[in-house]
């Protein structure tokens, strides 16, 4: 009723289901589709990501109740161009609607935040990864700083070690990897992802 009243748009039908609105989208061709994202058969976000796969022609703006993170980002990633929570008046509706129409993200201001706020969230931390090949944690980290190009007299003063034992570290190392010199081990360490190339060798 509401969306019926509101200038420039014009409603050619509902659907009650994922399922239903993808058919209609074949049938009737709309500009756009409001969509909820919680429905019976076929949720909002794979309706939303049939519709943008199979009649590119048609937008989907979300209109829901949902505003959490595990709503927000599916949807958007299935190819919604707008997101409103459905507190929104008549005139955020009729915007975000022409908003995706010109090719911009429709989106409430709410849903602006909440983006902005999670791009500049701090990356996770990678998991750790466990050495291969028998390798201990400790002479992994060993071989972490011969791939940083240190010495082992370098090694034993980050490590706080003698120089006696970082080179049975690394003899352990190479008889357990079958490494025979320094730039093999750097090459082992970056092909098991012990150790990170620098930023420039990345492509």
């Amino acid at each position: 009723m509401l969306l019926g009243l509101l200038p420039g748009i014009e409603v050619v039908g509902a659907a009650g289901d994922g399922d239903e609105a993808v058919a209609l989208v074949a049938q009737l061709a709309p500009d756009v589709v409001l969509m909820d994202l919680r429905m019976p058969r076929c949720d909002g976000a794979e309706a939303t990501r049939r519709i943008r796969s199979e009649y590119p022609g048609t937008q989907v703006v979300i209109l829901t109740t949902y505003a959490d993170d595990e709503s927000l980002f599916p949807a958007l990633k299935a190819g919604a161009r707008g997101y409103l929570t459905k507190d929104a008046g008549g005139d955020e509706i009729v915007r975000a609607v022409e908003d995706v129409l010109s090719g911009d993200a429709g989106l409430s201001p709410k849903i602006q935040r909440r983006l902005l706020e999670r791009l500049s969230e701090p990356a996770p931390a990678p998991a750790p990864v466990d050495p291969p090949d028998g390798i201990t944690a400790r002479e992994a980290e060993v071989l972490g700083l011969i791939a940083e190009g240190l010495t082992n007299q370098e090694i034993a003063r980050a490590l706080h070690v003698s120089t006696a034992t970082v080179k049975t570290h690394i003899n352990n190392l190479f008889a357990k990897t079958g490494l025979k010199d320094r730039a093999q081990a750097v090459r082992y360490a970056y092909r098991h992802g012990l150790v990170q190339p620098p930023r420039s060798a990345i492509t």
